[in-house]
C-alpha cells in the first residue's frame, strides 16, 4: 500500500489523501457497508457521538476478521454525521477511539454531513473498503 502526498502540500491530519495498492494475484476487496453505533443485537447503548464512533469502528473491525482482514488493510472511509458540530467538537474522543480500535492506519477518508441516518438514534455511519492480501 503506498500513501499518495504530493511534497508540496501540507501534511493531512488523521486521514490520507491517496492510497494506491498493487492487486496481487489471489487479493481481494472487502467493502463494509455502513456500520453505525449499536452492538451486536442492533442496539443503540448510548446517545454520545464519540461512543457510537468507537462501537461502529469495533463492527467494522469484526467484520473485516470475518473475511480475514485487520484494520491495516482498510483503503478508503466514508464518514456520514448527522452534526457537523458535534462530530467537530468530539475529534479529540474520537482520535482516542480511533488510535484503540484502528491504530495509526490512516486511509484516504471522506466525511460529509447529512440531513438524517436510517436509524433514529445514530449519529454516525461509517462505510469502508479494504484490500486483503493473497492468504498464506
Amino acid at each position: 500500500m503506498e500513501f499518495l502526498h504530493p511534497p508540496n502540500w501540507l501534511e493531512p491530519r488523521g486521514y490520507a489523501n491517496g492510497i494506491m495498492t498493487e492487486m496481487k494475484v489471489g487479493s481481494r476487496l472487502l467493502f463494509v457497508g455502513g456500520q453505525v453505533g449499536w452492538n451486536a443485537h442492533q442496539q443503540f447503548e448510548t446517545d454520545d457521538f464519540a461512543e457510537q464512533v468507537g462501537q461502529a469502528l469495533k463492527n467494522i473491525v469484526a467484520i473485516l476478521k470475518e473475511g480475514g482482514a485487520g484494520p491495516q488493510h482498510i483503503t478508503r472511509m466514508t464518514w456520514y454525521v448527522c452534526d457537523k458540530q458535534e462530530y467537530v467538537s468530539a475529534l479529540r474522543q474520537v482520535g482516542q477511539h480511533y488510535r484503540e480500535i484502528i491504530g495509526r492506519h490512516f486511509p484516504a477518508m471522506t466525511a460529509v454531513q447529512v440531513a438524517d441516518l436510517i436509524e433514529d438514534r445514530a449519529r454516525v455511519e461509517i462505510e469502508v473498503t479494504a484490500v486483503v492480501p493473497p492468504e498464506g
